[in-house]
């Protein structure tokens, strides 16, 4: 099923479409920018599968950033100020008291921007291929043959090339899909807009006052944004680390399951802190569930799918534990288990 786009509105008069999937606390996944499109970027299966990965147990809040897709596309004001705008006025709309921040390249700027701003509202801060300073990215060769390639004016070309040079496509069909959406996500007159207002980006003198907890995710291989800028971005956040990727791509596809299963323990450290319920006093029994030959399983399902089987199996059994009075333990359980304590038969 399609993502129902709703709207939310800017102080400055913008109307941002954005769109939910799944329940739990929220994760607002941020655009990037200016390649926006929520309904047209549902329809490319590597791309839905990513979201939907993220929304297991969790609240995806995703939209279109001002300029693009089917927000309002006459925008003049493109500053990180101005992203800033988006972003407040989803979540006020939504009324999310505290959520986890994902932003990919050109939105980690406002992002970091918020989270320094706002670190009552930021649990988790998620960097994906992003940077502070646009001048630690704009001088890289890449960085260059782009700029030149867009200002000859051939938009299909330029978006054909970025769409083969953003990620690692298995077959031509995709890297088709994925020009398609650049295409269709923003004008080539706002995009070359949005270009010239990201040079001017920089919030170095940000990135100490930044609280929240914080992943920098950057594939090892990429050439468009070289990993000793996630090294320095993580290296000037207080409390950050660093997970390098064994990818080239920018866009996140073949490796979803590799970067969700980061995103999980990430997030798992704080929410099952957050989130652990008291185990009930006095007489109790307990219950230990495991997976039987699960190594044997994970050889013959794939360890991706094993995985995905091994999700479905925990969410239904706490759920089945909860109907029957029992109180499932949360956290780290050995193993494939799971631990639950019932104070009643």
């Amino acid at each position: 099923m399609e993502p129902r786009i709703q709207y939310a509105q800017t102080k400055d008069g913008v109307s941002i479409a954005f769109s939910t999937l799944g329940e739990g606390m929220p994760f607002v996944y941020m655009p990037w920018i200016p390649w926006a499109h929520q309904q047209l970027d549902w329809q490319v299966p590597d791309t839905r599968r990513s979201y939907e990965r993220l929304a297991e147990n969790r609240k995806l809040v995703r939209y279109d950033n001002r300029g693009s897709g089917l927000s309002d596309r006459e925008v003049s004001d493109l500053s990180v100020e101005a992203q800033l705008l988006d972003l407040q006025a989803v979540v006020e709309r939504l009324n999310l008291q505290q959520f986890a921040l994902y932003a990919p390249g050109e939105s980690g700027p406002a992002a970091i921007a918020y989270a320094a701003r706002h670190p009552q509202h930021v649990s988790h801060l998620i960097l994906w291929c992003a940077w502070a300073r646009a001048s630690d990215v704009w001088t890289s060769a890449r960085y260059q043959a782009f700029a030149a390639l867009r200002e000859t004016g051939d938009w299909d070309l330029f978006a054909e090339t970025l769409a083969n040079m953003a990620a690692e496509w298995p077959t031509r069909e995709q890297a088709r899909r994925e020009a398609a959406l650049i295409r269709e996500s923003v004008t080539p007159e706002m995009a070359s807009a949005f270009f010239e207002a990201t040079r001017e980006f920089d919030v170095t003198a940000l990135l100490p006052q930044v609280e929240s907890p914080t992943l920098v995710l950057h594939p090892i291989k990429a050439s468009w944004i070289r990993v000793d800028v996630a090294r320095s971005l993580a290296s000037r956040i207080p409390n950050a680390r660093l997970a390098l990727l064994d990818s080239g791509a920018l866009v996140v596809g073949d490796e979803v399951e590799a970067v969700a299963s980061v995103i999980d323990e990430f997030l798992g450290e704080g929410e099952e802190a957050a989130g652990a319920a008291e185990p009930p006093e006095g007489m109790a029994v307990l219950l230990f569930a495991d997976i039987a030959e699960s190594t044997a399983l994970t050889e013959q399902l794939g360890d991706s799918a094993f995985r995905a089987k091994a999700r479905e199996l925990d969410t239904s059994l706490r759920s089945v534990i909860r109907e029957s009075g029992g109180t499932p333990v949360e956290g780290k359980v050995l193993g494939d288990g799971v631990l639950a304590v019932f104070t009643s038969a």
